[in-house]
């Protein structure tokens, strides 16, 4: 194509796709692929989903329930949904005017913020944040304003969070167990969050995806059960990162029934609704005790800190995390300008794939010298990271 005709393209680019990029995380997750790389980059495991999820979707696609769910969930999946955060938290959540069930937390988290936010409007994001958030609030024509984590501890600054406040805030997004640093919030923090959505008007939209995946005490509490905070909370979840189902993509949005309305609108035209099956098999994955869930962090753990320790052989620092399955890292003891050229090198000549991080960040110059990784993976994965990382040497 000529010159002339990609600029006469341009015509044909919406204003809401230009200042951001495609995934970096799936970016990395491709080269990984094209340079056969340990993939320590996505977060999805490598291991197999548990047997009893996969025979229910088996068992449900035998039993022919392959066509369209309701637009907003199967009843018996909604209410699994309920029961579980009955049985977790001690809160009711009305199936039929409460819930909605979603292609994922990906498609819950822009559903919701196309259901609540105009033009104009402002979200506060903590950042480092997870790298939807920031597209997601794009395209919906509102305006992030950023509040720091800040390292090592990964802690707000309490006035500085009070000053993106303002009139025109109509939403925090709130992500605990936090990608990519790990960070889980406490109560206290939760209740000061709390306390500006009720000064301000605004909402707290949470996505909790590594609820259950939690170390060394850590306690996972949803936002929506601070005092006051239930009428103006929206909680989305999904099957994938509990479950170890990433593929499925069947999730959960939580709300009061006045946003509820809004959000199951968004979601009827976004995608319909979830696969049927899946949804079927979800009913089951609910219904697992409450040892599933120890397991689940107690193996975690063990990964995590089996990684912990190739990465700070290898000359990384790391911030450890208490939630979630990755590591942020410095890599500033390596002495390369930026993120992107170190990640680069690990994918091109050592053979292990990592995401900048820089692309958790508005301004990337502030991630520069950090990078992340993930552990959700086969033992025999990250014992091959291991020895490739003996590979690295300092600068």
């Amino acid at each position: 194509m000529s010159i002339a005709a990609t600029a006469l393209r341009a015509r044909f680019r919406s204003r809401r796709t230009l200042n951001f990029t495609e995934s970096v995380i799936r970016e990395m997750t491709r080269l990984a692929g094209h340079y056969g790389a340990v993939n320590l980059a996505q977060g999805y495991p490598d291991f197999p989903a548990p047997e009893v999820l996969k025979r229910a979707a088996a068992d449900a696609i035998a039993a022919d329930i392959n066509q369209y769910s309701i637009t907003w969930g199967a009843k018996p999946f909604r209410d699994a949904i309920a029961a579980k955060y009955r049985a977790w938290y001690g809160i009711d959540f009305d199936p039929e005017r409460e819930i909605t069930v979603c292609c994922g937390a990906t498609e819950g988290m822009i559903a919701s913020l196309l259901a609540v936010l105009d033009p104009g409007d402002e979200v506060v994001l903590f950042e480092p944040f997870y790298e939807n958030y920031n597209p997601d609030t794009q395209l919906c024509g509102a305006e992030a304003r950023y509040v720091a984590l800040n390292a090592p501890g990964w802690r707000f600054d309490p006035d500085e969070l009070r000053r993106a406040f303002t009139p025109r805030t109509k939403a925090i997004i709130l992500n605990s167990p936090n990608n990519p640093t790990g960070k889980v919030f406490s109560r206290e923090e939760l209740e000061f969050i709390g306390g500006l959505c009720q000064e301000f008007d605004a909402l707290a939209i949470t996505d909790e995806i590594y609820e259950h995946i939690l170390y060394d005490g850590a306690v996972h509490v949803p936002i929506l059960s601070i005092p006051g905070m239930r009428e103006r909370s929206i909680l989305v979840n999904s099957m994938s990162k509990t479950y170890s189902v990433t593929g499925w993509r069947v999730g959960w949005v939580l709300a009061p029934p006045d946003l509820t309305d809004s959000i199951r609108k968004v979601h009827d035209f976004l995608t319909v609704g979830a696969a049927s099956p899946l949804q079927a098999a979800g009913t089951v994955a609910l219904g697992l005790g409450a040892e599933y869930y120890s397991a689940l962090a107690t193996e975690y753990a063990a990964r995590r800190d089996h990684i912990v320790s190739t990465l700070t052989a290898a000359g990384f620092g790391c911030f450890v995390p208490r939630g979630a399955y990755y590591v942020m890292t410095d890599i500033s003891r390596f002495g390369f300008p930026d993120d992107v050229a170190f990640v680069r090198y690990l994918i091109e000549t050592l053979g292990i794939a990592a995401v900048p991080g820089s692309s958790f960040f508005c301004h990337p110059k502030a991630g520069a010298q950090n990078v992340r990784f993930c552990f959700c993976k086969k033992y025999e994965t990250l014992e091959k990271a291991r020895h490739q990382f003996t590979k690295l040497s300092l600068r």
